[in-house]
């Protein structure tokens, strides 16, 4: 059955061709100085940028620019976008870009007014904001990490060797999000797939976990199976918008926390996924799918029905006459087709990492509680080097 829960999701979706009009009335009730922040500069050279300050300009909006947003932002980084929102006494934060990049924004609005250190107040102590939020609202050009309707926001600290995530409160989601399919028609095929193997990652943290018969699950099993079908298409033809609207819908679902209501998840996955780009600064999908296999067929035998049931709901496996072992065997099989036929990284040494990172790799992993079985260091040494 369903656990108890309290669901409240305060973000609006302008979603569709021409979703960039929704600025309009958006931008009006917030305030004149706007940050506007956004990664390398892809939105210069396809014209998104051009498009959005358009917009901010008829709005009456001042303009102040916090650029160069990396795929996965660093405490550096968050210490400039800090000093830049001061230094401009922005009233609201426009982040325009992927994931990373709304993460961004979201780790900036909690951190203009904090007096404490926010890496330490945020990400070490797991603390939710005591100061004024500078309102975030977001354009999304990359689908996967969901941030355009979460709470959650990802920084790495390149010191420490860690990159923690913090999922703040609804009063820390974006105000707003735009969701323009034909917005990521011009990301590079790389990026594009990584960024469908961690939608496809977010769901199976949530999903994998718990042995209830509920709701969740069955909408899990729904995106997943939309996900399959339509990344296929998008691989042939990235310009498909039928695939890539679906693609997009999809990504914002699978981590809106809809399905994670009422039962336990996973999210071990991310951290050694996390752990991995800490030390190689990888991109955040591809670290995902290095380790994802590896750690499954670890723990198939702690949730062995639900792999079962994986296999035979989502990768349609004939369950007759064999046992739950070979049809949760058989399913991670077909998953591990579906990542090849995407072109996914499939070990950790595509990605730059070593035998004798390892130590450090383990070091790096924060230990979760909700998955089917709570690993020991041991058991994440041994699952890295199965992911060499």
């Amino acid at each position: 059955m369903l656990g108890n829960f309290t669901f409240c999701n305060p973000t609006k979706l302008y979603f569709g061709k021409d979703a960039l009009s929704g600025l309009e009335e958006e931008l009006p009730k917030y305030g004149k100085r706007v940050l506007l922040v956004y990664g390398g500069g892809s939105i210069k050279r396809n014209g998104i940028y051009d498009k959005v300050t358009a917009i901010l300009k008829e709005c009456g909006k001042e303009i102040f620019e916090d650029g160069g947003v990396m795929p996965n932002p660093t405490t550096e980084k968050l210490a400039e976008g800090v000093g830049r929102a001061k230094a401009a006494k922005a009233d609201f934060i426009l982040a325009v870009g992927g994931g990373s990049v709304c993460d961004y924004a979201k780790a900036v609005s909690v951190s203009v007014y904090c007096e404490e250190d926010p890496w330490e107040k945020y990400y070490l102590r797991f603390e939710e904001p005591s100061c004024k939020i500078l309102p975030v609202g977001c354009v999304l050009t990359m689908v996967g990490t969901g941030s355009e309707m979460n709470g959650g926001s990802v920084i790495t600290n390149h010191a420490q060797k860690l990159k923690i995530g913090k999922v703040f409160g609804p009063e820390v989601f974006p105000k707003f999000s735009v969701l323009d399919p034909e917005f990521t028609f011009t990301l590079p095929h790389y990026q594009m797939v990584a960024g469908f193997f961690d939608i496809m990652s977010h769901i199976l943290e949530q999903y994998l976990s718990g042995e209830d018969d509920n709701t969740s699950d069955y909408l899990s099993e729904g995106l997943m199976r939309s996900l399959i079908h339509s990344s296929r298409i998008a691989v042939k033809d990235p310009q498909n918008y039928e695939a890539r609207s679906n693609i997009m819908w999809t990504a914002t679902w699978a981590l809106n926390t809809l399905i994670a209501c009422g039962k336990s998840t996973d999210w071990e996955v991310h951290m050694l996924g996390q752990a991995v780009g800490a030390h190689t600064d990888a991109t955040h999908g591809m670290t995902l799918s290095a380790v994802s296999l590896p750690y499954y067929k670890h723990i198939m035998p702690y949730g062995l029905a639900k792999f079962k049931r994986f296999a035979v709901n989502v990768w349609g496996v004939d369950a007759a006459g064999k046992s739950d072992e070979q049809v949760a065997n058989e399913g991670l099989s077909a998953m591990e087709s579906w990542m090849k036929e995407l072109g996914l990284a499939m070990n950790i040494s595509q990605l730059g990492a070593t035998e004798e990172m390892i130590p450090g790799l383990v070091e790096s992993t924060l230990i979760m509680q909700g998955g089917y079985k709570v690993l020991t260091k041991e058991e994440i040494a041994e699952i890295f080097r199965a992911s060499l």
